[in-house]
């Protein structure tokens, strides 16, 4: 059986979810990688057979999306090219992490293609959605990387099909001692607008990891350091707490890990929105401006002692294999080594 793998490169975490998710798909089938999008900041550490531009998103330093620079960067005639040039014909089945090229190549050429997102979970009318209506952004999330069916991640098991984060090994079972210290990781904002903040917030340290600096650099008690998978994970594993954007993998690990979590959504973001209403709703706290107005919340968040109980323990293997007993209901797992749950961090 041959499969191909396709997945957005527009954040990290979709990276991430891949590195976990190869080794188990390869003990059912034959696996290309196909990898689209310029925003990621890491790397795969697999072969990827095909890489392209896609459409990606541009961060901007005020706590959303570029909109200007991301419609610059924009080049549809060669978005359509790709499309057409992309040869599905080898493969049995697309499994499609919210990557548009392969997903609109497999509608127009009529191969089969499952989704295998955080995306798709949203388009459930299960999930928590923010109140206010986003007509245009709703197509977008529907028609961005369509398919006609498939399966959704997300903070809660809201659906059947919809299973709980997927942690990266880098976390299974690690040893925590936590020291006096934070994570920080908001994209979307400058270095100087999160050190503005943050230097009003004392007797604790603070380690930025920053997507606008190439050079690491220190102001009082404020590290501000380039984004390096090995070293924000080894900080996250210390840290007492996370403030991040409401994006989807790094709420998940912190949650997992048990740190207290304080996230500021994208302005204007959907998915963003949405993963707030389901975070608020199993009690993180969400702040939706990040400025001088925002530091008695956040002293007050630093001072508590108080984090999120989850349970992600279910396997990723538990996924995949019921893609691949829906693409073949004869199919037998071989590799009974592998159970469907996680070990618990000691």
């Amino acid at each position: 059986m041959k499969v191909l793998y396709a997945i957005q490169a527009t954040g990290n975490g979709h990276i991430s979810r891949a590195e976990v998710l190869i080794p188990l798909f390869k003990k059912f089938a034959e696996v290309d990688l196909l990898v689209s999008g310029t925003a990621a900041d890491i790397e795969l550490d697999h072969p990827v057979r095909y890489k392209f531009k896609g459409l990606s998103f541009v961060f901007g330093k005020k706590g959303g999306v570029d909109v200007w620079k991301t419609l610059r960067k924009m080049n549809l005639l060669r978005f359509f090219k790709d499309v057409k040039s992309l040869n599905l014909n080898r493969y049995d089945l697309i499994i499609n992490d919210f990557e548009p090229i392969s997903a609109w190549a497999s509608l127009l050429k009529k191969k089969q293609a499952i989704a295998l997102s955080h995306q798709y979970s949203l388009l459930s009318n299960k999930v928590p959605k923010p109140i206010k209506k986003a007509f245009i952004a709703k197509l977008i999330l529907k028609y961005y990387a369509p398919t006609k069916g498939g399966y959704g991640f997300h903070f809660k098991n809201y659906e059947k099909n919809i299973f709980t984060p997927i942690i990266k090994n880098d976390f299974i079972n690690q040893q925590q001692v936590e020291k006096n210290h934070y994570v920080v990781y908001l994209p979307s904002f400058g270095d100087e607008k999160i050190i503005s903040v943050l230097q009003k917030i004392v007797f604790t340290n603070w380690f930025v990891f920053s997507k606008h600096s190439n050079k690491a650099y220190t102001r009082g008690n404020i590290s501000v350091l380039p984004l390096d998978k090995k070293q924000f994970n080894h900080k996250l594993l210390s840290a007492k707490g996370v403030i991040c954007g409401a994006g989807f993998e790094t709420p998940s690990e912190a949650l997992y890990l048990k740190k207290k979590l304080l996230v500021i959504p994208m302005k204007n973001q959907y998915e963003q929105l949405c993963n707030a209403e389901a975070l608020k709703e199993i009690g993180v706290p969400v702040v939706y401006e990040f400025n001088q107005q925002s530091i008695v919340l956040l002293r007050s968040w630093v001072k508590s002692k108080t984090h999120v109980e989850v349970d992600y323990s279910d396997h990723p293997l538990k996924v995949v294999h019921d893609i691949f007993s829906a693409f073949n209901r004869s199919l037998i797992i071989e590799d009974k080594s592998v159970t469907y749950k996680q070990k618990q961090l000691v």
